[in-house]
C-alpha cells in the first residue's frame, strides 16, 4: 500500500493544530464505501519509556472476521503526549506498517477518536483524510461530549453531542460492559460506522480488528 505524504509532522503543538484545521475541512462524513471485503485494526504501542513506537495493523475478512494479514513498523517517537494531538504521535508509525500490507483494507476501525475531538480532526480522521480510505473512530474512553443514560443490552446507543452538534455516539457492544465511543473519521456515516463496529465486534468489548490489533502492537 502507497501512501503520499501531506504534510511534514510536526515538532510541537501550535505546529499540529494548523495542519488540523488545514486538513479538517477534507473529511467526509456521508458514506463513500464500496462492498466491505476485509476490515483493518491499527493500535500502537511504546517501546523504551516511550522513545520507540510500534505500530500493528491487523486486516480482517469481513464478515467472518478472520485474521488474513499483519504488519508491524517501529520508528522513534517525535511527538510527546499531548491530549488532541494524539494522531502526532501515532499516525506517522502507522503509516509505515499500513505500507507493508499487499491486502488494502477497504475499512479501518481506529483505536482512537474520530470528529468526536475539540477541532474535529482525531486520529481516525486524521489517518483517513492521509490514506483516503473509509475509517471509523472507537475510543474506549469519552475525550468530550455528553450522552443520555445508555440501557444495558449490547446494540443500544445514544448520539454523543458537543455544544449541541452531534459529533458521536455511545454504544453498548456487549450487555452490561462499558461501552464505546463511535465517531465518524472519514467517507463514512454515524449510523453506518455505528453498525460496521457491531458487526465487528463478538464476544468481547471491542472490536475484533481492535483486539487483534492491540495484540499485535503489545508484543
Amino acid at each position: 500500500m502507497e501512501i503520499q505524504q501531506r504534510h511534514p509532522w510536526p515538532v510541537n503543538s501550535e505546529e499540529a493544530k494548523a495542519i488540523q484545521q488545514q486538513l479538517q475541512p477534507e473529511v467526509i462524513s456521508e458514506d463513500q464505501l464500496g462492498e466491505v471485503q476485509y476490515v483493518a485494526g491499527v493500535d500502537v504501542g511504546f517501546e523504551e519509556d516511550g522513545a520507540i513506537s510500534q505500530a500493528a495493523v491487523a486486516v480482517l475478512s469481513f464478515p467472518d472476521l478472520q485474521l488474513r494479514e499483519n504488519a508491524i513498523a517501529r520508528r522513534p517517537t517525535t511527538f510527546p503526549y499531548v491530549p488532541g494531538f494524539l494522531s502526532f504521535r501515532e499516525v506517522p508509525v502507522v503509516l509505515d506498517a499500513l505500507e507493508k500490507i499487499s491486502i488494502i483494507p477497504d475499512l479501518i476501525l481506529c483505536d482512537g477518536q474520530g470528529i468526536a475531538h475539540p477541532r474535529r480532526f482525531g486520529l481516525a480522521c486524521h489517518l483517513g483524510v492521509l490514506t483516503d480510505i473509509p475509517t471509523i473512530g472507537v475510543a474506549k474512553s469519552r475525550f468530550i461530549g455528553d450522552h443520555e443514560q445508555l440501557p444495558e443490552n449490547k446494540g443500544n446507543w445514544q448520539p454523543l453531542r458537543d455544544d449541541g452538534e452531534i459529533i458521536g455516539a455511545v454504544v453498548r457492544t456487549r450487555t452490561g460492559v462499558k461501552p464505546v465511543y463511535v465517531s465518524i473519521g472519514h467517507r463514512i456515516s454515524l449510523p453506518t460506522a455505528i453498525d460496521y463496529v457491531l458487526r465487528c465486534t463478538s464476544r468481547y468489548r471491542l472490536p475484533e480488528t481492535t483486539r487483534w490489533a492491540d495484540q499485535l502492537a503489545s508484543k
